[in-house]
């Protein structure tokens, strides 16, 4: 698998997303963990708060009885994982919150330590400098080796690394060929379209200014949880465009959905959430093709995105 810098080493250009890993039963949750380390993507994705509903948690602990079980040892592996929401109630980025969830991570993982940590949803009533004290503190421990943030605008990093001594590395991001509002309004600044309406606040050129790796969420996600645009009705032409140029290549339609993302110069690391390893392998494929400047257009015209 094609391979990205990210921080201080290099990480396989696609994350596995571990939220629906509750779905699985124990032998089938070994057999997709040993499936997606033997293809190169040994980096995997977590939150404390997966599956996302009650109970809380579990998916970082199958995950590690599933590790254990395949024979795959720590250091094999890339673990990230997230904290800072607290389902229904809040967003808490308190030194104090912040320690705790990752001693509950840590011990559901059965790990010594997190490759990264990321700061989940922005809390209004952060102190940036009770962060800096929790991330001072986790680096100095040896419990947390890089850290990061999700759905984080430019300024609300820029405040964060006003106190923060540890980079951030990542700023994980809902993106997909339908979401692409970060990639599309960059090309349409001083027009007067809905497209040159900033609604991400020029994160995508910040990130990369600053080495910050963008991890997409909801790669194939159309809306917010709408809906897979892949074979939807309601982008016909989208789905025709990404058919026949996947039957160019021979491929699936996943695997051009995962092709077009990788294609830019930013090198996302989209977050693959399907335990299906089938569907998986259609995803690995797609970080073997590298698109034409005239087939990335094509997608993101038929996306609905203008080109003037």
């Amino acid at each position: 698998m094609k391979k990205i810098n990210l921080g201080n080493g290099e990480v396989p250009c696609l994350a596995v997303g571990c939220m629906r890993m509750n779905a699985l039963k124990p032998a089938e949750a070994a057999k997709f963990v040993s499936y997606a380390v033997e293809n190169g993507a040994n980096f995997f994705d977590h939150a404390d708060i997966y599956p996302g509903s009650q109970p809380y948690g579990v998916c970082e602990s199958i995950f590690a009885a599933a590790l254990a079980d395949a024979g795959i040892k720590r250091d094999a592996v890339v673990i990230q994982s997230k904290c800072g929401i607290v389902p229904g109630v809040m967003y808490d980025f308190s030194l104090r919150h912040i320690l705790d969830s990752v001693d509950g991570i840590l011990e559901r993982l059965k790990t010594d330590y997190l490759d990264l940590l990321l700061l989940h949803r922005p809390d209004a009533l952060a102190e940036p400098e009770e962060i800096a004290a929790a991330f001072d503190w986790l680096k100095s421990s040896g419990k947390v080796r890089q850290f990061g943030v999700s759905n984080h605008t430019p300024y609300q990093i820029e405040l964060l690394k006003k106190h923060v001594k540890p980079r951030i590395v990542v700023n994980q991001l809902q993106l997909s060929i339908t979401n692409a509002s970060m990639i599309s309004q960059s090309m349409h600044m001083n027009t007067l379209g809905n497209d040159a309406v900033s609604r991400d606040l020029g994160i995508l050129d910040y990130c990369r200014l600053h080495d910050i790796t963008i991890q997409p969420w909801s790669p194939f996600q159309y809306g917010f949880f709408e809906g897979v645009f892949l074979g939807s009705p309601k982008f016909p032409e989208l789905n025709r465009v990404i058919d026949g140029i996947a039957a160019k290549y021979n491929v699936s339609n996943t695997a051009i959905a995962v092709a077009w993302l990788i294609r830019h110069p930013a090198k996302f690391q989209p977050i693959i959430g399907s335990m299906n390893t089938a569907r998986f392998g259609e995803c690995l494929a797609g970080t073997e093709i590298t698109l034409t400047r005239e087939e990335w257009y094509a997608i993101h015209a038929a996306a609905g995105y203008s080109l003037l």
